[in-house]
C-alpha cells in the first residue's frame, strides 16, 4: 500500500492547490490511501462541510483536523455524520465527532485514522498518550486494519516525539501537524513506524504560518488590538509525508516528505 498525508491546509491559496495536486498524486505515486489535514481550510479558520466534499471528490479518503475544528459553526451540527471526518480523541467525552474512524478500501481492507492534541502550550485536554492507546488496544495492525496513521496536533516538537516512539511498531505512520513548518525528520522509526515532527502546511510560505504578515508581525510588536489574521493568498506548496507499507505487517517500509510549488525547495517521490 502507498499512502499520503497532507498537512495542515490554510485558507483559499492552500485548499486550491491541495484539491489540484490531489488527483495528479493519486495517478503519479500509484496511492491507495489520502488523508488532508483540513482545519485551516475555510479562511484560514476550520472547515466546512462544502469544502470536505471538495476534499473527497479530489481524491481525498479522509479528513483531520485539529483545535480550529469547531471555528465554523456549522461543522457542530455535520460532524456527526461524516465517518470520515476526525477531530482530537482527546477532547471531552460528548464533543460532537469522532477520535477514530476506520475508512475501507476498495477491496475490503480497512485504514484506522485518529487524531489527537497535543497539551504543551495548549489547551488541558485529556491524555493524549492514554486516548492513542484505547484506540491500537482495539486494533491489530496487519490484520484488523491494514494500517494505522496517528495524527498529533500539536505545539511542542517533544510531545509528538515522545508520542512517535511510544507508539513505535503499533502504527504505520505518526505524524505531526499544526505548527505549519515543514520538519527535516522523515524517517521510519526502529520497530516499523513512519515519523515526521510535521508534516509542513499546504499554503503559501510568503507568510507567517499562512496568515498575512504585516498583520502577525503587528501582533508582535505592538500591544493594541488590531486586525483580524487572514490567510497570506500567494502560490502555495502542497507539503505532507508519502509513506509505502507492507502489506503483511501494515509497518512502513520507506517515508520521504512531499512538497510541490511554491517558494520551498521541492520534494517528490519516486513512485
Amino acid at each position: 500500500m502507498k499512502l499520503l498525508y497532507l498537512g495542515d491546509v490554510v485558507g483559499r491559496s492552500g485548499r486550491v492547490a491541495a484539491l489540484e495536486a490531489i488527483p495528479g498524486l493519486r495517478r503519479d505515486l500509484g496511492l491507495d490511501f489520502v488523508v488532508v489535514n483540513g482545519e485551516n481550510s475555510a479562511h484560514g479558520f476550520g472547515i466546512t462541510p462544502k469544502i470536505c466534499a471538495e476534499f473527497y471528490e479530489a481524491g481525498a479518503d479522509a479528513i483531520t483536523t485539529g483545535n480550529h475544528v469547531w471555528d465554523q459553526r456549522e461543522l457542530i451540527g455535520y460532524i456527526d455524520s461524516d465517518p470520515r471526518l476526525v477531530r482530537p480523541a482527546n477532547f471531552p467525552r460528548g464533543t460532537p465527532g469522532r477520535g477514530a474512524t476506520e475508512v475501507p478500501l476498495p477491496d475490503g481492507r480497512k485504514v484506522l485514522v485518529m487524531q489527537v492534541m497535543g497539551r504543551l502550550f495548549l489547551d488541558p485536554l485529556d491524555d493524549p498518550f492514554q486516548a492513542v492507546e484505547a484506540v491500537l488496544s482495539k486494533h491489530r495492525l496487519g490484520v484488523t486494519v491494514a494500517a494505522a496513521v496517528i495524527d498529533v496536533h500539536a505545539e511542542a516538537t517533544s510531545e509528538k516525539m515522545a508520542l512517535g516512539h511510544a507508539f513505535d511498531g503499533r502504527a504505520t505512520l505518526v505524524v505531526g501537524s499544526h505548527s505549519h513548518v515543514p520538519t527535516a525528520d522523515a524517517q521510519v522509526l526502529p520497530r516499523g513506524t513512519a515519523y515526521i515532527t510535521d508534516a509542513g502546511m499546504c499554503g503559501d510560505y510568503d507568510s507567517v504560518i499562512g496568515m498575512g504578515k504585516q498583520v502577525a508581525i503587528s501582533r508582535f510588536t505592538k500591544k493594541v488590538p488590531g486586525d483580524r489574521l487572514t490567510p497570506a493568498d500567494g502560490e502555495a506548496t502542497v507539503c505532507g509525508i508519502h509513506v509505502e507499507v507492507d502489506d503483511r505487517t501494515g509497518l512502513a517500509l520507506h517515508a520521504e516528505p512531499v512538497r510541490i510549488g511554491g517558494r520551498l525547495s521541492r520534494a517528490y517521490p519516486k513512485g
